[in-house]
């Protein structure tokens, strides 16, 4: 039976006084009726009438007659309601058939919106915009009241403002809580706006733990929006990666497990922020974030937030960067029956290696490797040498070598991971600026940011299936576009 529990079904009923039927009674009803397709109540009654013991689970005494369920459909349900029939009935037809169980009728999978006029228009600019404004209005309302700050009843400015405050600083680059809530005063139709240092000690407030599941359960409500095209399952594929936040240059006294080393250069210090994202074919939205402090295996960050990505998406194939060239993350990945794609560093073996593939002129060898695990235990992989194109040196550094348990069909899948490096980039324009050395408050810039990128891809999509069926990964939505409409009001209320 259709759980029902966070429906509100009050304001909905236009009956007064007492009515026989129940909306929630109505509300399964009716999306039985949507199941099977009938464009007629009278299918509907003949159906209830064989199933007596199907009434009695719906809460029926009596069977309604054809004109009591049209009256209810017509003058009872509000257009709202009946959207929100239709949309729970695509979903259940989509999930259950994804899921192999069989269907009474093909789901449809184009999307309506609220407000939306059933036209064709020829696919333009201001076309791309109405749509992408139809959308980011219908995400609002679904993944931003996720978040919470957990604040007293009856304040004065509504929680929703902190939201907008915070996606009007990913609206221009480097912009500082303080100066963007003065700013933000006057762009934003509210009327009372926080300001700066009230937005910094909320933010503050929320714990990493906080933070990270209000951003599960904000993108798990953006998965479910995007599973509804035949388009997001096409996903499969993940790639883990770190990232770091510009260098530190103030005194890191007492932060050092926080502010830690950069990849590149060993005396600079930054923040560092791994991720967990959707590559390939898949929209490339980001599932998961945490910080990386100092100390932390790569075994322990990579266990961690595949345990997030598998809750939300089925994973074939994980792809990583070098830096997770360790042979008991790769283990671990076998371990859950999950393919890899793993850089290697060249150590001595690998760089002789590539020195007789160069002068026997060979641009693609496989062989296969044994990692010691320690206690005479040993993981199997195949290592994938491959020739640089245009490669700028005449030595063994024009080859890269691979880590794979998956065969060498799956190396070109690793051109995906070029989606995390552009993504980051955009992921850090989105971010405001601070000098604060608040870790809670760096890791909440950082992934309200990284919600912000994954809801302007998931936007795109959607836009690009309603308007042309077919999801191309070169955006036609902006992600100017895109935050200027979240701007506008985030979430409800």
């Amino acid at each position: 039976m259709l759980p029902l529990a966070y429906f509100q079904f009050n304001t909905h009923d236009r009956y007064e006084g007492s009515t026989r039927y129940q909306m929630d009674t109505l509300f399964r009803v009716f999306v039985l009726k949507e199941l099977h397709g009938w464009a007629h109540e009278t299918a509907l009654v003949d159906y209830l009438g064989d199933r007596p013991k199907l009434c009695e689970r719906l809460g029926f005494e009596t069977i309604p007659d054809q004109s009591t369920l049209w009256r209810s459909w017509n003058e009872r349900f509000t257009t709202d309601l009946q959207e929100t029939v239709e949309t729970a009935t695509r979903t259940i037809l989509i999930k259950a058939q994804n899921a192999g169980v069989e269907i009474p009728r093909e789901p449809t999978r184009k999307l309506r919106y609220h407000g939306e006029e059933s036209s064709e228009s020829e696919l333009d600019d201001q076309t791309t915009l109405e749509q992408a404004e139809k959308i980011t209005d219908h995400i609002n309302r679904i993944v931003f009241p996720a978040f919470s700050l957990n604040r007293g009843e009856s304040c004065e400015i509504h929680e929703n403002a902190f939201w907008d405050l915070q996606t009007y600083l990913g609206l221009r680059e480097r912009l500082a809580a303080n100066e963007g809530a003065r700013s933000f005063v006057y762009e934003s139709s509210r009327d009372r706006t926080p300001l700066g240092h009230a937005h910094r000690e909320h933010m503050r407030d929320l714990s990493i733990s906080e933070i990270r599941e209000m951003y599960r359960q904000a993108v798990n409500r953006l998965l479910s929006e995007v599973a509804e095209t035949e388009q997001f399952f096409r996903a499969g594929i993940v790639a883990i990666d770190i990232t770091e936040a510009d260098p530190f240059t103030g005194d890191r006294t007492g932060y050092e497990d926080e502010i830690i080393g950069t990849k590149e250069k060993a005396d600079e210090y930054a923040y560092q922020w791994a991720t967990v994202q959707l590559v390939g074919n898949a929209v490339p939205i980001v599932l998961d974030a945490r910080p990386v402090r100092k100390g932390e295996s790569r075994l322990e960050i990579v266990e961690d937030l595949l345990a997030s990505a598998e809750k939300m998406v089925h994973v074939d194939n994980v792809l990583m960067d070098r830096e997770f060239d360790s042979q008991h993350v790769l283990e671990m990945l076998s371990q859950r029956g999950l393919s890899y794609v793993v850089p290697k560093r060249m150590q001595t073996s690998e760089k002789a290696q590539a020195k007789r593939l160069l002068k026997r002129g060979t641009d693609r060898y496989e062989t296969d490797r044994k990692l010691h695990l320690g206690q005479n235990e040993w993981h199997e992989t195949t290592l994938i040498y491959r020739r640089k194109e245009d490669s700028e040196h005449d030595d063994h550094r024009q080859y890269s070598v691979f880590m794979t348990n998956c065969g060498s069909g799956h190396l070109t899948e690793y051109g995906y991971r070029w989606e995390i490096e552009s993504g980051y980039r955009s992921i850090k324009r989105f971010m405001a600026a601070t000098t604060s050395k608040d870790l809670g408050l760096r890791f909440f810039y950082f992934a309200f940011a990284c919600l912000l990128y994954s809801i302007w891809r998931a936007v795109d999509l959607l836009v690009q299936v309603e308007l042309t069926g077919e999801y191309e990964h070169s955006p036609i939505v902006t992600a100017d576009n895109t935050l200027t409409l979240l701007k506008k009001e985030t979430g409800i209320g």
